[in-house]
């Protein structure tokens, strides 16, 4: 279903500021969200970006302290420290992530309540849903859910399903989506500006759809990561404008680099294939093998069109050692 604008604001406002009686996640464990502190390792390559220091939110998954969080603040970590809702602290260590959905799993030595996980297929559009951060990150808000859709990152991250809500949440970071019966519905990733994509601005926030994570769990719990090959990764962000896929950044030391890629080219196929959109770049490339694998790339760079062949990477093994 498409939601109009109207319908959407409507609903967002609603969900906002009149008491819905089929919303019953204020019943929720709320004690489970508990926050993060995080800092990263000496020369973290994802400082830059992330920040040395990040904050957010967690949700405990079961009795023995396994934490679910989006993955973006755990990377390279140093130390994590958890704070419960009545302030005790405890260290934290990595047990796994996964980079093509974006979910990670920390583990403390804490004892509370714990979420259930939900359904997100269950999450339809025009559903209200409660986001729950932990309480110096905001507390708990209603939203409405305004859009189920496909979402594609600029850092090389396509999921398919995403929950946009509205009205948007700036501390969403690892926030919790409750459904009406308070289950664990998604995880907070973004603000985007576009949650309704009707080519209006519409203000709203991404999560990452739990059902995503339920095949993941047993091998990120066992190993860390996921059992299959990663699949190739070049390092290149990118954007979507008109029909074409702009490079907007090239990481330095990244395989992109190393090939020659640059700021401002385009990129016109990947194998002999052509592009036109951003989701076409992201599943050619990741068809193209295992990371390792020689892309080849068409990139049109200053008015000439020429090929690169980019030997790809897996992203893990980009990131400065750290242990899961």
């Amino acid at each position: 279903m498409t939601v109009s604008f109207f319908a959407a604001a409507l609903s967002a406002w609603r969900a906002a500021h009149v008491a819905v009686p089929e919303l019953r996640a204020d019943s929720a464990p709320l004690d489970a969200m508990v926050k993060l502190s995080i800092k990263a390792m000496a020369g973290a390559r994802t400082a830059e970006s992330l920040g040395a220091e990040r904050e957010g939110t967690g949700v405990v998954l079961d009795g023995k302290g396994l934490i679910l969080t989006i993955g973006y603040l755990i990377l390279e970590a140093e130390s994590i420290l958890v704070v419960t809702g009545d302030g005790r602290v405890f260290p934290a260590g990595v047990v796994g992530y996964d980079h093509a959905t974006g979910f990670g799993l920390i583990r403390a030595g804490l004892s509370c309540r714990a979420v259930e996980i939900g359904s997100s297929a269950e999450a339809r559009e025009l559903a209200t849903v409660l986001v729950a951060a932990h309480g110096t990150a905001g507390g708990a808000s209603r939203a409405c859910v305004v859009s189920r859709r496909r979402f594609t990152g600029w850092w090389e991250y396509m999921i398919e399903g995403g929950i946009f809500t509205a009205p948007p949440r700036f501390e969403h970071s690892g926030a919790a989506l409750l459904d009406a019966d308070g289950k664990l519905v998604g995880v907070g990733s973004l603000w985007v500006s576009d949650a309704l994509e009707t080519g209006a601005a519409f203000p709203g926030n991404m999560f990452v759809p739990i059902d995503l994570l339920k095949p993941l769990l047993d091998d990120l719990l066992a190993g860390g990561r996921r059992r299959e090959p990663a699949r190739p990764w070049l390092g290149v962000y990118s954007e979507e404008i008109e029909g074409h896929v702009v490079v907007t950044r090239v990481l330095p030391e990244s395989p992109a680099e190393q090939a020659g890629l640059a700021r401002g080219d385009i990129i016109l196929g990947v194998g002999g294939e052509p592009i036109g959109r951003q989701s076409d770049f992201y599943q050619k490339l990741w068809s193209s093998g295992e990371a390792g694998t020689a892309v080849v790339l068409h990139v049109l760079h200053k008015k000439l069109v020429r090929q690169l062949t980019v030997r790809s990477m897996d992203r893990m093994a980009f990131l400065r050692p750290w242990r899961i």
